[in-house]
Parts: C-alpha cells; sequence; structure tokens
C-alpha cells in the first residue's frame, strides 16, 4: 500500500490535525505489511499559490514553456504524481475562520487539473482520481459538527468527490480551544474514531 500524508496545518509543530494525521498513518502502515510513506508538510514546505504567472504558464502549450513556466508546472506535476500513486490519502485540516487552510487550498489548486485528475464530460464532471480510500483529520477550536457553522466539510467533501474521491472517512476532534478538560475528551473521542474506522 501507498500511502500519502498531507498535513495542511500552518503550524509544522504542535498541531492537533498532522497529530491525529500521524495515528492514522501509524494505523494503516502497521496493517498493511510493506507499505510505504509519503508526508507531505505544507507549513514546512508550502506550495506556491496560484497567481498570473502560474496561470500563464498551465495555459501555455507545454512545448512552448519557458524555463520559468516549465518549472512551475513542474512542481504541481509532483504534487499529482503523489496523488496519482497513492492507494490511501490521509489529509490534516484544521479548521481556520471556519475553513480550510490557505495552505491545503493551494494543494487542491495543484492537484485539480482538467484532462489529468478529472474531466467533463457530456452530465458533467467526472473525478479520474478513482479507487482511493481517503481519512480526513478535522481539528477545531470549537463545536461545529452537524452545524450550519461547519462550512469545512462541505466544501472537502465537494471538492474531494469531483476528483474521483469518494471513499472518505472523517475522524473529529473539536472543541481543541475550549481548555484542557475539552482537548482531553476531543482527542479521547477522535482516538475512538480512529479505532473505529481503522479495524
Amino acid at each position: 500500500m501507498n500511502i500519502l500524508q498531507i498535513n495542511s496545518s500552518a503550524r509544522s509543530s504542535g498541531s492537533e490535525s498532522s497529530r491525529l494525521a500521524d495515528a492514522i498513518v501509524a494505523k494503516l502502515a502497521a496493517a498493511n505489511a510493506g507499505a510505504t510513506v509519503v508526508r507531505r508538510d505544507l507549513a514546512a514546505d508550502p506550495h506556491p499559490v496560484i497567481d498570473e504567472p502560474a496561470l500563464q504558464a498551465l495555459f501555455t502549450p507545454a512545448d512552448q514553456r519557458s524555463a520559468d513556466q516549465a518549472a512551475r508546472v513542474a512542481l504541481d506535476d509532483a504534487l499529482i504524481a503523489q496523488v496519482q500513486a497513492a492507494d490511501a490519502i490521509v489529509i490534516g485540516s484544521p479548521m481556520y475562520n471556519f475553513g480550510i487552510t490557505v495552505q491545503l487550498k493551494s494543494w487542491f489548486d495543484a492537484i485539480a487539473r482538467a484532462g489529468v485528475t478529472f474531466k467533463y464530460g457530456a452530465t458533467g464532471p467526472i473525478g479520474l482520481l478513482t479507487g482511493k480510500k481517503v481519512y480526513v483529520a478535522l481539528a477545531r477550536g470549537g463545536m461545529h459538527r452537524d452545524g450550519p457553522s461547519d462550512t469545512q466539510l462541505p466544501h472537502l467533501k465537494m471538492f474531494l468527490s469531483f476528483l474521483g474521491l469518494t471513499d472518505v472517512q472523517f475522524i473529529y476532534a473539536e472543541g481543541m480551544g475550549m481548555g484542557p478538560e475539552a482537548v482531553a475528551k476531543a482527542q479521547a473521542h477522535a482516538e475512538e474514531q480512529i479505532n473505529a474506522v481503522l479495524v
């Protein structure tokens, strides 16, 4: 099994979503002898945001790109190759201001490429990253699950499904900003969820 772990917290250390992603990956690797793990920490190794030069590079035919344009597209190509090679994808996703982090958004923007990871058919978009299992560790300072303030979850579900990633398990750690007792409760509950989905 090839496991791809994406840590999208702005923190390189002390991140609860990354800690949970580590725990999920450890259980996956232990259950699959010979598993390989590729970890990408988007805080330590941030991916560039889409800007005008990036768009120009992406929409310039490959044989007409400048050296700088080719190098920019190659950054996205490397992320796409990692996703394509993965059997399981584990994403650590904290909630920042009711949404995903800019680090994760930049990764999403990089791996969404028409004709490669999705295409448009007669009835709409068709995801091309099929047959993969996805685990998303959600860490929140407050309590948002199943409420109107949880705009993070619909975004994640929609985007992953758009790429064909429909077999997704979400692990929640909520109340992380509500004091030590709430943190301990959230961590214990998250551990229970991990054990339930990774039997």
